[in-house]
């Protein structure tokens, strides 16, 4: 088995972008999901689920440490990495409350552009990380803007797997998966507990729960009229969380990743 692609999201919800290597920190993967959107008035977390257009939002990485957000209709911005001095704002992300840096005026503007109501970007660092989901991993689990873990991997197989069952090729970003493995089959990452990808461990911790997220193509921004694939996860990958699709996981060291690197299961 190897890795055979990378993926990171700077933005929570926004589009991903395909990686040949990466280094990790406590957080999973370098730059993923350290900024988010939220709303300007409650603090609230925004995602696709709300804000359907977000699937076009490309926000990537640039050489400052800052984010570069560009859409259909709108000239790109650059975003400065807030500093030590940074306006904290309250923010919300499913049941967790936190503090974190604002990115300023300009940022917002733009977003709430975007959006189409005052909108704030905000970013995560280390130090304000969440605790990963309760019940789950160790105590000293951390997770930046992620659902719920650092990191995901979804092995090619499954995809494969699914698409036949759904009746048409179905893209890998549509499940936003951290980490592909090629060479085991289909669902094998269900039983796995621990891997380890060059020379870092993983620990998979809890079965992903899939949403509405997954019926929008990542491409177009639109959602499919038959619910797909999600109808067919609920046939057959259902339990009572929801369906299934995917393994949440958190990495025991920092270190790189590259595409290409071989996977070996551990347990």
């Amino acid at each position: 088995m190897r890795l055979s692609a990378l993926y990171r999201y700077p933005l929570k919800s926004g589009q991903g972008e395909s990686l040949q290597q990466i280094t990790l920190d406590k957080l999973g993967l370098d730059g993923d999901r350290r900024w988010m959107l939220v709303d300007e008035a409650s603090g609230r977390f925004l995602t696709q689920r709300a804000v359907a257009q977000m699937s076009q939002l490309s926000a990537l990485y640039n050489e400052r440490g800052g984010l570069t957000l560009s859409a259909p209709g709108h000239s790109a911005i650059d975003v400065a990495l807030p500093g030590a001095d940074a306006e904290l704002r309250g923010v919300t992300i499913w049941r967790d409350t936190l503090r974190v840096p604002d990115a300023g005026a300009a940022a917002a503007a733009w977003v709430s552009d975007f959006v189409g109501k005052p909108t704030r970007l905000v970013q995560v660092p280390l130090e304000r990380a969440r605790a990963t989901e309760a019940g789950y991993g160790k105590d000293d689990d951390q997770v930046a803007f992620a659902d719920g873990f650092p990191l995901l991997l979804i092995g090619q197989a499954s995809l494969e797997d699914l698409s036949l069952r759904v009746g048409r090729p179905l893209e890998m970003l549509r499940f936003r998966p951290n980490l592909v493995i090629e060479g085991s089959s289909a669902y094998a990452e269900d039983g796995w507990k621990r891997v380890r990808i060059g020379d870092i461990e993983f620990r998979l911790v809890k079965p992903c729960a899939r949403c509405i997220l997954t019926t929008i193509d990542p491409q177009t921004g639109e959602r499919s009229a038959d619910r797909e694939p999600l109808a067919t996860l609920q046939q057959y990958r259902a339990q009572e969380e929801g369906a299934m699709f995917g393994q949440n996981l958190v990495n025991d060291s920092n270190g790189r990743l590259e595409v290409g690197m071989p996977v070996t299961v551990l347990e």
